[in-house]
């Protein structure tokens, strides 16, 4: 009896590992391909692994078990992965457009090379399985592929510090399932596309540190889930959108180092659940509106370098947290008000005002 179930149990054994297919021709030549299209350090040693015909053994390759198609490609230059340890290196060389054969691929992460240049290919667009495109941390120029936005079922774009240029393709606002978007430290420029807000399901924009121009589309006000918006170190001008305080779920704004002008909407400095807000480094006027209170929560807030006037607001003493405040490069007048959170802030907090006065700068 005990013969027969182990024999049983072989039998079934052979059956499940028979029903999970190798790599198909057509996906190891194209891994191949884009293997032979980059160049690692001879210290690094992942494509090594790339040898044989299963291409399930591959280091950084996941396939479906059922059908031996390649599903995910994730070779990250900065990860703690045993393969790196006692090894360093980085790699060079391009994306092979032969990627694009893998047509079941939900996940393409090709990040932290330094070293990888070329452009994003055209035909990457017509992945329509994929989920994460992740070439963040390279060298790669070019543009974003004007039909970006086929790619229906992507929720994670990281394109952040490389070269890119050209302007933020249209389509993009047909990426319904994004949920977090990084175009951080490249080169492009243009307007945000007017219907921004259609990105419904967007909790994370950042787009610092780039050429963009124009002013703050009012559609971004529908995004319902929008948490992080970093259009800091850009060329944006125009005013902030005066319901963009009233975002719910917005957190963290970054204005900063731009060309933007008027008079802060009381509302930004109202929600209790904003917690980093910098519009440092711009052109905004009028008054501080005065309407702190105790559900305010600032881990930072820094207006600096702007033509602020008029008096410190004294509703900033009802805070129930201010971790770093810098009023800077203003023209502040008057006597900064007492207690928290201005008994930690340091001097430099209030430099370079008209006229204000008070601990911790001289007294009135």
């Amino acid at each position: 009896m005990a013969s027969s179930l182990s024999f049983l149990t072989l039998l079934l054994l052979f059956a499940v590992i028979s029903a999970v297919k190798s790599c198909p021709p057509s996906d190891l030549a194209a891994l191949t391909a884009f293997k032979t299209a980059l160049t690692e350090s001879s210290s690094l040693g992942i494509f090594k692994t790339w040898s044989g015909n299963d291409c399930r053994s591959f280091y950084g390759v996941a396939c479906d078990p059922t059908t031996g198609r390649v599903t995910d490609i994730s070779l990250r230059g900065e990860s703690e992965d045993p393969i790196f340890q006692n090894r360093s290196g980085y790699m060079t060389g391009k994306l092979s457009p032969e990627i694009c054969k893998l047509d079941s691929l939900s996940t393409l992460a090709v990040a932290d090379w330094k070293a990888i240049s070329g452009e994003i290919p055209p035909c990457i667009t017509s992945l329509s399985s994929l989920r994460i495109l992740d070439l963040t941390g390279n060298q790669i120029s070019g543009s974003i592929p004007a039909d970006i936005g086929n790619l229906r079922q992507l929720t994670v774009m990281n394109l952040g510090d490389n070269a890119i240029s050209g302007e933020i393709p249209a389509s993009i606002v047909n990426l319904a399932a994004l949920k977090h978007l990084d175009l951080s430290n490249n080169r492009i420029a243009g307007e945000l596309p007017c219907d921004f807000g259609k990105l419904g399901m967007l909790s994370r924009a950042l787009l610092n540190r780039n050429q963009l121009s124009g002013s703050i589309p009012e559609s971004v006000l529908n995004m319902k889930r929008l948490a992080d918006l970093d259009l800091s170190s850009n060329r944006i001008t125009g005013s902030i959108p005066v319901k963009l305080g009233k975002m719910r779920v917005l957190s963290t704004v970054k204005l900063d180092g731009n060309s933007m002008s008027g008079q802060i909407p009381p509302t930004l400095l109202s929600n209790s659940g904003m917690g980093i807000l910098n519009l440092s480094r711009n052109g905004f006027s009028g008054t501080i509106p005065d309407v702190f209170w105790v559900k305010s929560y600032f881990m930072s807030l820094d207006l600096s370098y702007n033509n602020l006037t008029g008096q410190i607001p004294g509703s900033l003493s009802a805070t129930k947290f201010m971790g770093h405040l810098d009023l800077s490069h203003n023209h502040l007048c008057g006597t900064i008000p007492i207690g928290s959170p201005f008994d930690h802030l340091d001097p430099a907090s209030f430099s370079y005002n008209d006229c204000l006065c008070g601990n911790p700068l001289k007294a009135c």
